[in-house]
């Protein structure tokens, strides 16, 4: 593995086991979040064990975790200097890492159906959909490592509106996802082709789905065609597509730049 695989593979475990101590400390005990079978479209089925209780919406977690093993798998390019390689190696690797911690979190959340579960579930969506913003701004103003860490401190130190508001997660994810896209249509719009801009619309649509879906999961049920493989399930696999998506985007858009950042990776 190389080296910066390695780098982005420690830094997010340590992030990522940061958040596990802050959620299990109590600190957002206040968290105003659902918990329990009854908020899933999917029955609970209690002869299997708890890990696989709503088999479907637990089982399709692995598709995370095949997503992030598969594009930590993959090398990296980027146009100019041999540094700028190392460099979209580790930012695509830490989006990599971040996939392959949620699949296992989302289902803890699934089978357990705690609180703390679930706040840790809704706390670690937020940095995952920072990274997009972080690697846009690495586009336009190079490898600057105290602006990814802002970033992604900004970004978990917002959950705390969660502790203000019973829809405080969902004004903060809502924001978040709003800077993704912005960014997102700039660094196209600077260094795109006809393939991110295809790639970028596949992720809009993937997320749209993530979370009407979502939203609908209960009301969809009606319909025998979701009462199985429910809103919720369907939900996932867009949020899979989404993942991919955004892989694809910012890979081809790091490729395709006209301009190498300058500086050097730390």
């Amino acid at each position: 593995m190389k080296p910066e695989s390695r780098q982005a593979l420690f830094h997010v475990a340590v992030a990522s086991s940061l958040c596990v101590t802050t959620v299990y400390t109590g600190v957002f005990e206040g968290v105003v979040i659902q918990v329990g079978y009854e908020h899933y479209a999917e029955a609970a089925v209690a002869s299997l064990p708890t890990f696989l209780a709503m088999p479907f919406n637990s089982l399709i977690n692995l598709a995370y975790m095949l997503l992030g093993g598969y594009w930590l798998r993959r090398k990296a390019s980027a146009p100019g200097h041999p540094a700028a390689v190392q460099r979209a190696q580790y930012l695509k690797d830490v989006f990599a890492a971040m996939a392959l911690v949620y699949g296992p979190v989302q289902w803890l959340r699934i089978g357990v159906q705690t609180h703390s579960a679930a706040v840790l579930d809704q706390w670690l969506t937020l940095p995952i959909f920072a990274w997009p913003v972080a690697w846009c701004l690495y586009l336009d103003r190079g490898w600057k490592p105290w602006l990814f860490l802002t970033v992604e401190c900004l970004s978990l130190c917002s959950y705390s509106l969660a502790l203000l508001h019973p829809y405080g997660f969902e004004v903060v994810l809502g924001m978040h996802m709003a800077a993704a896209v912005s960014l997102a249509l700039r660094a196209h719009r600077r260094y795109g082709s006809g393939s991110s801009g295809m790639y970028l619309a596949l992720g809009m649509l993937s997320c749209l789905g993530f979370v009407v879906l979502k939203l609908c999961d209960h009301q969809l049920a009606r319909w025998h065609l979701f009462q199985w493989l429910t809103g919720h399930f369907w939900s996932k696999v867009c949020d899979v597509l989404q993942f991919h998506f955004a892989f694809l985007f910012l890979t081809n858009v790091h490729t395709c730049q006209r301009r190498a950042p300058e500086g050097k990776m730390h």
